[in-house]
């Protein structure tokens, strides 16, 4: 009796073993690097501390759709460099067709042209509005395929395993994974990635030389762009005249003057570029070519999409993202304030917060919790506690902003 317990157990144990492996996905090496991910909500780092601390590789944030480098992203770089940790750079993805895909491409490339580099460039796309899933996978494929086209270096693809799951397919998923998973010994599996080169653990980490939650991530030695492990240096094979401009779909209700302004640039300019014979007639549908810039226009506003949401109405969204009424109707041309609809795209300027990693503001009412705050934006409590630097989050309170996720 004793011995058929014991064979039991042992039966019961490497199944438990097998299942586990069943339902996770496993490093594509075993060689491991510990690693974070920055962008500007970390602040000011003291690299030599991170570095000192054990940390290898480092990946910075450099820019976001077409017109939006990252306030620390020179830096980062240079201080991260210096003090001798690998780096790595990415881009997050706002585009909503596959020409905005390439341009933004692009624009990545552009900016960070010149700089060495040691381990692949990522591809950070997350927020995908009222898309189709075969939308979603021919703007992520344009991104990455232009990209590697114009910078000669690998790249890799940065998802979260419910994404992986329910989204990504088809010629996506023979790009390299770095996977976002919290609170798991192993990430799971997602069943279209059998490994992965990148886990993020954690988005609550915390390390000598940095004020703030940081991700923590663990990498493979396949995140390096090469076997040496060696730094290269960026230069983009597009030619001078395309790195320059990016190209835009006129809009309805569009004029010259509003996109100059829009794009920190002028009417001459777009004229010129354009070879236009009649700056006052522009049709919406044709394609326009328009200079990259670092900033959302010459009005110093930035400029987000917004998706309209069941329940919305035009007051809300202006208190959550600091503006008003009639400039969200004005800015979109719309006739009653009172009519709008789940799926409609608004272009929203505002001043008060920033979208560097697609954030809105939003007003705490009386009643909220940061658990149901997490649950109506499809986020984590951990998330919102991080990018506000949340010191209790049991206490919050009417008309504080919170920055959330788009």
């Amino acid at each position: 009796m004793k011995k058929i317990t014991t064979i039991l157990i042992m039966t019961f144990i490497i199944l438990q073993i097998s299942i586990t492996k069943v339902n996770a996905i496993e490093p594509s090496n075993n060689e491991i690097y510990e690693g974070i991910d920055v962008s500007k909500w970390q602040g000011n780092i003291n690299f030599k501390e991170v570095a000192n601390n054990g940390i290898k590789i480092v990946y910075i944030k450099a820019t976001q759709g077409t017109n939006y480098v990252s306030q620390t992203f020179e830096e980062s770089y240079k201080n991260a460099k210096e003090n001798g940790l690998k780096i790595g750079f990415y881009h997050y993805v706002t585009a909503r067709d596959v020409q905005s895909a390439k341009n933004e491409a692009e624009f990545f490339a552009s900016k960070i042209s010149g700089k060495q580099i040691d381990c692949r460039l990522a591809m950070d796309f997350e927020e995908f509005g009222n898309l189709s899933k075969s939308e979603i996978n021919a703007i992520g494929l344009a991104f990455l395929k232009r990209l590697e086209e114009i910078t000669q270096k690998p790249v890799i693809v940065y998802s979260n395993t419910y994404t992986a799951k329910t989204i990504w397919e088809g010629e996506i998923i023979n790009y390299p994974l770095w996977v976002a998973e919290y609170g798991v010994s192993k990430p799971q599996n997602n069943g279209k990635w059998n490994t992965y080169i990148g886990w993020q653990y954690t988005d609550m980490g915390q390390i000598a030389g940095i004020n703030s939650y940081v991700d923590r991530d663990r990498f493979t030695k396949d995140i390096f762009i090469n076997e040496n492990q060696e730094s290269e240096e960026i230069n983009t094979n597009v030619k001078p005249e395309e790195n320059r401009y990016m190209t835009i779909t006129i809009q309805r209700g569009d004029t010259l003057s509003k996109i100059a302004n829009k794009y920190g640039t002028t009417v001459e300019e777009l004229v010129k570029i354009n070879d236009i014979k009649n700056k006052n007639l522009i049709y919406a549908g044709n394609i326009l070519k328009v200079p990259f810039t670092t900033s959302g226009g010459n009005d110093g506003l930035e400029e987000i999409t917004y998706i309209v949401k069941k329940g919305d109405t035009l007051s809300r969204i202006a208190l959550n993202y600091n503006t008003s009424v009639n400039t969200i109707a004005k800015e979109n041309n719309i006739q009653n304030v009172n009519l709008i609809y789940p799926g409609q795209r608004l272009i929203i300027k505002t001043e008060g917060m920033g979208t560097e990693m697609g954030h809105m503001c939003y007003k705490v009412v009386r009643g909220d919790t940061l658990y149901s705050i997490s649950r109506r934006y499809h986020t984590s409590i951990a998330n919102i506690v991080m990018l506000n630097r949340i010191q209790n989050p049991n206490l919050i309170y009417p008309g504080q902003c919170l920055k959330i996720s788009r």
